[in-house]
């Protein structure tokens, strides 16, 4: 299991959440960005940025690839039925092998983190890139993952007039 630092974040990222943007690129720390299928397609963009590698975690986005670019696919329909769980600690270990080596990660449909609680986590990303919102079921893993990791949770699910939500 690969344990991150989440709460170093460099003066120079703290400056850059005021620049959201919906369609481009959402850096959560110096080496991982996340976006959506639009973006990751975009060469300009993940030059610009200095993208290594394109995580797809998508079965509806086909990747283009691109020159210098490592690409990883995790055919993953967005649905609550779809199983994230399984892929947790390899694309973790994954973006920390990218990191140790320098390079930069797009993640792009779905992330997970080691070392911060889901909710510290969830409440990161969604300061990052606002717009995200995971569903029912990718709560459900994330929150069965979390529990495996540090043996507690963050982050329940709890029952509301239109179903199980989570409480954050």
């Amino acid at each position: 299991v690969v344990t991150y630092d989440w709460y170093t974040v460099p003066q120079t990222l703290s400056k850059r959440l005021h620049r959201r943007s919906v369609h481009g690129l959402s850096q959560i720390t110096s080496s991982l960005y996340i976006s959506n299928g639009v973006a990751a397609n975009n060469e300009l963009m993940l030059s610009t940025n200095h993208i290594t590698t394109v995580i797809n975690v998508s079965a509806e986005v086909a990747n283009t690839f691109f020159k210098d670019i490592q690409y990883v696919h995790v055919p993953v329909v967005d649905a609550p039925t779809s199983h994230l769980y399984d892929f947790f600690d390899p694309v973790a270990d994954h973006i920390h092998s990218v990191d140790m080596k320098q390079g930069r990660t797009l993640l792009h449909c779905a992330a997970g983190y080691h070392s911060m609680s889901l909710l510290d986590a969830y409440t990161w990303t969604k300061s990052c890139r606002p717009i995200i919102r995971p569903n029912i079921g990718f709560w459900e893993q994330l929150i069965h993952y979390e529990f495996k990791l540090f043996s507690k949770n963050t982050a329940h699910m709890i029952s509301s007039p239109v179903g199980m939500i989570p409480d954050i």
